[in-house]
């Protein structure tokens, strides 16, 4: 079972089921709705999702029809993406958990199309908080 929430709290949600089919989308549109260099998105199974609290505050982005992503309206994260030719799941971007998760990503998708200053090979330092020389 996994937990989480929006940005703000007001948006909660359980899922009861297994996420599969993780990946690291690096397309254009998942960039622009993340505002990063890709977001990592699960499919969970439709019936196997609820939210808990917050429904009132979820509002809708249609940007292709019958696809259609679901967002809070106070904070603006994304919550889940629903589409109308796979209506028995949905897909989930899963910073939104607070849960750990077990399942892992298994590919980085649309890499030709992935921001330019995005290097996937690169050794960068990795730090527990903020960097050194940040305050």
């Amino acid at each position: 079972m996994y937990f989480g929430q929006c940005l703000c709290g007001a948006v909660s949600i359980k899922i009861t089921g297994e996420i599969s089919d993780i990946i690291h989308c690096h397309c254009s549109l998942c960039r622009k709705n993340s505002g990063t260099a890709y977001a990592t998105n699960g499919f969970i199974n439709t019936a196997d999702f609820e939210i808990t609290s917050g429904d009132d505050c979820l509002t809708t982005f249609s940007f292709k029809p019958g696809r259609v992503r679901h967002f809070c309206t106070r904070c603006g994260s994304p919550v889940f993406s629903s589409n109308d030719q796979d209506p028995t799941r949905l897909r989930l971007r899963l910073g939104i958990l607070d849960s750990d998760i077990s399942a892992r990503p298994v590919s980085h998708n649309f890499i030709t199309s992935k921001a330019n200053w995005e290097d996937l090979d690169e050794k960068l330092p990795r730090y527990d908080n903020f960097e050194p020389n940040r305050q």
